[in-house]
């Protein structure tokens, strides 16, 4: 009897793929097209720039757990 019931169930699930891949194929996909600036070539324009905080790089490097000179050292994929 568990035999006959598996394979009911393998004919259900044959006949909704079956029933959703047709649907599926119905289905019309409109490409998406990002279109860009042509005159910036697709790069955003440099400006000046803020005002470097001349501290940022001293509490930077404190904040790091591990630095060697002037890098700092890293894991990778450690979450």
């Amino acid at each position: 009897m568990e035999e006959k019931k598996q394979e009911e169930i393998k004919k259900q699930a044959r006949e909704i793929l079956d029933k959703f891949s047709k649907t599926l194929a119905k289905v019309e996909f409109k490409e998406k097209k990002i279109e860009r600036e042509k005159e910036a070539g697709g790069f955003r324009e440099e400006g000046e720039g803020k005002e470097v905080d001349p501290d940022f790089r001293k509490r930077f490097f404190e904040n790091a757990p591990k630095t060697e000179g002037d890098f700092i050292i890293a894991e990778k994929k450690k979450w």
